[in-house]
């Protein structure tokens, strides 16, 4: 399960710590009529969820979580999946600052969270993900979201110690589908899946083995997840099934993904400094900066040929549904979700949005 660290500054803090210094109370007078605080929601608003923090415009996008914030409906809805193959003849459907993108899934394809990457021009165009020394890795997201269906990246693997190559689904409430490739075995792939963050007690993660040379070789990598149903593939061949049955804890709730997910590949690295000493372990060990092939290319990389989608969503209701967006909690612990026709664009309503949500959580969780 790839992480990594947002560079910025989390205005949830930044409120608490004025709160604090200043002596005031929170609303400030400014802007004490844009909430009311009976309405703030209990629980800390990992309005970013990804990186555990919160603010407006961006934050309100891939990775808001709902479950976290103010209201279900603080984060902006996901835009609705859309069947089709993605290559990389050039880079022009890759927004480059996810900071900056405003939701337009129409206009782009993709669009680059972290690090860096290229096009080689290779047998009609490879995407290259770039790990250096100083980026913190790479990682690039589908601006469409997948709620069921076959998710395909043709794609091939890093081949370092410490340095692993993912290609994974992950929801706004942290529902996660993994492909995992640590560079210092090239002939096994690794399978996971979360719940909610969580790895369920029952279905920890497997290896995959026996593939040809994962660097040298592209393979077909496949996600087919289904509402029963989880399976891994290789070049077509089953490599592991999960059923959703086989999930369901003592009370009765299954730890299985069932929430819109973004499609995300990236190249991290694992083998660090301030990684845990078993998740260097798991990738191989630290990383070798001095290896040849980083010397001379001044980088690591991972390459992508194409990603394949096939929705297996229900029927829409109508032809101008546009997004997904979550419902009315179906239990104690499951988010719902219907389809809608909201905007997936960011406006200055959506921005509000997210900001009352770190307001609420500062003015419930003062610093003391």
């Amino acid at each position: 399960m790839n992480r990594f660290v947002a560079l910025a500054i989390p205005l949830i803090a930044s409120l608490s710590v004025v709160s604090a210094q200043g002596g005031q109370t929170w609303p400030p007078a400014a802007v004490s009529g844009l909430y009311s605080t009976t309405s703030c929601y209990v629980r800390p608003p990992s309005v970013s969820g990804p990186f555990g923090f919160c603010g407006d415009g961006a934050f309100c996008l891939g990775g808001c979580d709902p479950l976290y914030s103010n209201t279900l409906d603080s984060c902006k809805p996901n835009p609705v999946c859309q069947s089709g193959t993605h290559t990389f003849t050039d880079n022009s459907r890759i927004y480059s600052n996810a900071t900056l993108f405003d939701g337009n899934a129409t206009q782009y394809d993709w669009v680059l969270n972290s690090g860096n990457i290229m096009n080689t021009n290779v047998s009609g165009g490879e995407l290259a993900l770039l790990l250096t020394e100083t980026n913190g890795g790479t990682r690039i997201s589908s601006t469409r979201y997948v709620h069921y269906g076959t998710i395909s990246a043709k794609l091939k693997t890093g081949r370092w110690g410490g340095v692993v190559t993912a290609f994974i689904t992950m929801s706004n409430v942290k529902d996660e589908i993994d492909w995992e490739f640590p560079g210092a075995n090239t002939t096994t792939g690794q399978t996971n899946f979360f719940w909610q963050g969580n790895i369920p007690d029952l279905t920890s993660g497997t290896v995959a083995t026996g593939f040809s040379d994962t660097y040298s070789n592209y393979h077909d990598y496949t996600i087919d997840w289904q509402p029963d149903t989880l399976t891994f593939l290789v070049d077509n061949q089953t490599v592991r099934t999960v059923k959703k049955s086989d999930t369901i804890d003592s009370a009765g709730v299954a730890h299985y993904p069932t929430t819109p997910a973004s499609v995300q590949l990236s190249i991290w690295p694992a083998g660090i400094n301030t990684s845990a000493p078993g998740t260097v372990q798991w990738a191989g060990g630290m990383i070798n900066w001095n290896d040849p092939d980083y010397v001379s290319a001044g980088h690591f990389y991972a390459l992508v040929e194409s990603v394949t989608v096939k929705c297996a969503d229900p029927t829409p209701p109508n032809t101008d549904v546009t997004s997904y967006v979550y419902a009315s909690n179906t239990s104690a612990m499951t988010p719902g979700v219907t389809f809608s026709n909201a905007s997936v664009l960011l406006n200055a309503a959506s921005g509000l949005a997210c900001f009352r949500t770190c307001l609420c959580w500062a003015v419930l969780n003062p610093v003391p």
